[in-house]
């Protein structure tokens, strides 16, 4: 089976990546035609033992936050595991970033649930970690998480998601905001922008902040200056429009230098495993519109699709977006005030920002290719 792929870039490699899909649909009322059960029959398809035997293996996973409830349901992460043990792994754990973890029991995510223990990926207090260049912009150095780098394999599991700063959140948000420091990821989003702020010509006048309808732009009132929650904009100019004293304008590049940063972050994680010890795993269930770290879940956007996997990251991350391209918001999912805006993607018209340039970035750093077949579970 075939899915039809947007055109990504001039250089794209012309090799093409396997995608294993499962879909959530139910052809028949037994156990067997289940999600769970395909899935089962889908990680049978991969060389498990080549992945994991003998090996320390790590199962990233994004345990969410406060009363969110669309996480990966436990149950799939426990099938997983016992695969992996089946598999002939010295150990194996489940892992986040450490100032998050401890929101893992609220979800059913704990050692006797899912087979394995849920450790902090950067120690107790996020300081064990691995320091690695990277030399762009402003991100100058990434720290790696000092139990992912150490593990000999990992499974990338991933819920599939909206995200206001890249637009969605799937394997690749899930390993370059996932697997490093707080401090990286802070400086990751240092490299979000778009709109440039002068402040010596700025009269203070807020109708910058009058004029957004998305909760963007705002006052700082401690320092008296104007603030831009990425987050939320929509590049819309109504700010720079209202500004009288053009303190305010669109940059070039918008937010392709946070792209772009992510891309190599999550290409530096990777070059920590051997070649065939990652697996990438993207759950396309309960796609809301924003990510898991809310603290809150919103309606599904759009119904379940299914989960993917591959161990090519660019070709599962191009497979996911693709069969969520066309999707239209189902009735409530989206804020009542909150309207969509033009774009190619779902995504791209709630959010204004074109996933697809995720993809395109882990392709230009050469992780791999958007080019996918993509083979159904039965």
């Amino acid at each position: 089976m075939s899915v039809k792929t947007k055109n990504v870039t001039a250089t794209r490699s012309t090799r093409t990546a396997d995608v294993l899909f499962a879909p959530a649909a139910v052809k028949r009322l037994e156990a067997s035609a289940t999600m769970p059960a395909k899935f089962q029959r889908m990680l049978d398809r991969f060389d498990m033992r080549r992945i994991c035997h003998g090996n320390t293996v790590a199962v990233k996973i994004h345990v969410g936050g406060g009363i969110g409830f669309t996480t990966i349901p436990p149950l799939f992460i426990r099938l997983l595991v016992q695969k992996i043990k089946d598999a002939g792994a010295r150990r194996v754990f489940v892992t986040d970033g450490s100032l998050s973890v401890h929101e893992a029991t609220a979800r059913g995510y704990t050692a006797e649930v899912l087979g394995a223990p849920v450790i902090g990926a950067g120690g107790i207090n996020d300081r064990y970690f691995y320091t690695h260049r990277i030399g762009y912009k402003t991100l100058k150095h990434i720290e790696i998480c000092g139990n992912i780098q150490d593990a000999d394999a990992l499974f990338n599991v991933s819920h599939f998601k909206g995200h206001g700063d890249c637009g969605y959140g799937a394997a690749c948000k899930n390993l370059a905001m996932g697997c490093v420091t707080q401090k990286s990821r802070g400086d990751l989003h240092k490299l979000e922008g778009g709109l440039i702020y002068d402040e010596k010509l700025c009269s203070k006048c807020r109708k910058c902040v009058k004029a957004c309808t998305r909760d963007a732009a705002r006052w700082n009132e401690q320092e008296n200056r104007l603030e831009i929650f990425y987050h939320h904009c929509v590049y819309c100019r109504h700010c720079v429009l209202a500004c009288p004293r053009d303190a305010i304008r669109i940059s070039g590049g918008g937010f392709v230098p946070f792209q772009r940063g992510m891309a190599l972050a999550t290409k530096q994680i990777l070059s920590t495993f051997k070649p065939g010890r990652v697996l990438h795993i993207n759950f396309l269930t309960q796609i809301t519109i924003y990510c898991d770290c809310w603290g809150f879940s919103t309606p599904a956007l759009i119904p379940d699709v299914g989960i993917l996997a591959s161990e090519d990251i660019v070709a599962v991350e191009q497979a996911s977006l693709d069969l969520t391209r066309d999707g239209q918001p189902l009735p409530g999912s989206l804020p009542p005030d909150r309207q969509l805006v033009q774009g190619a993607h779902l995504f791209e018209r709630i959010h204004a920002k074109d996933p697809y340039i995720q993809v395109q970035q882990l392709e230009a750093v050469g992780l791999g290719t958007s080019r996918y077949r993509l083979r159904e579970i039965a």
